[in-house]
């Protein structure tokens, strides 16, 4: 790999931080095509966001680009690792990957169902620095669907794209709220979290009152490659207690 978007280069955030510091180049999230030919990729993958004038001058200097999804659901993860690996003609390890997946997910399923259900189907909001993040359609969804708990912005209407207003927030009165959490405690992502735990408003909302507060770690919560599943198992642990406790650094891998 000749670059990596520049959101993702900071390695505090990461956890695969080794991998990382072997990646010599730090692009813009929308670079121009300049910046990019000036890489001399033998591919580009782009998400599917990414201006299609943008993809066809890349394409149009014969370098070959590969466009994937914007997931939003574990199968949308599983497409986008079969389109890659099939791009620099890995399929075998696509297919390795996605049996790891199903795998670590099997492994938490089944912990999970021993969970007392008196336990299950609590409700969840998640407070996002992206305020239309975590409705309807986002990945949050699954890490609720799989860990047997309700999305609380999915089950009062909200969508992915749209905002849930503090108003709204008091109306759906869910059992936990979750502000993702960076190493640097000083993020603008963790400033913005308080803003909530301080305002009066809401002092007297179920999971405020109750101290149902959850802290999963960004990029466990909004991770949309086949490290979603850990995603998962942060909210089982926030949920279940430390028997599903994952470390900083996990990840699944097809390389041996």
């Amino acid at each position: 790999m000749v670059a990596i978007n520049e959101t993702l280069a900071n390695t505090e955030d990461t956890n695969i931080p080794w991998v990382r510091e072997k990646i010599p180049n730090a692009i813009s999230r929308n670079p121009s095509v300049e910046e990019v030919a000036a890489l001399q990729p033998d591919l580009v993958a782009v998400p599917e966001w990414l201006p299609k004038e943008n993809v066809d001058a890349i394409r149009d200097l014969n370098i070959p680009v590969v466009v994937f999804r914007s997931a939003a659901t574990i199968d949308d993860i599983h497409e986008n690792i079969r389109l890659l690996a099939a791009a620099v003609g890995e399929s075998e390890r696509g297919e390795k990957l996605i049996k790891k997946m199903e795998d670590k997910l099997a492994e938490l399923q089944e912990k999970i169902a021993l969970v007392p259900e008196e336990k299950k189907h609590k409700s969840i909001a998640l407070i996002s620095i992206m305020p239309n993040y975590g409705g309807a359609g986002s990945t949050f969804d699954e890490l609720c669907r799989y860990t047997e708990s309700i999305n609380a912005k999915a089950a009062a209407g909200n969508h992915m794209g749209e905002e849930m207003t503090k108003e709204q927030l008091i109306a759906a009165n869910p059992d936990y709220l979750f502000f993702p959490s960076h190493e640097n405690a000083g993020s603008r992502e963790e400033g913005f979290g308080k803003q909530y735990l301080e305002d009066p408003s809401l002092a007297q909302m179920t999971a405020i009152r109750e101290k149902h507060i959850g802290h999963p770690w960004a990029r466990y919560a909004y991770n949309i490659s086949q490290d979603i599943v850990f995603g998962i198992q942060e909210t089982a642990w926030i949920l279940y207690g430390d028997e599903f406790r994952p470390s900083r650094q996990e990840f699944l891998t097809a390389v041996e």
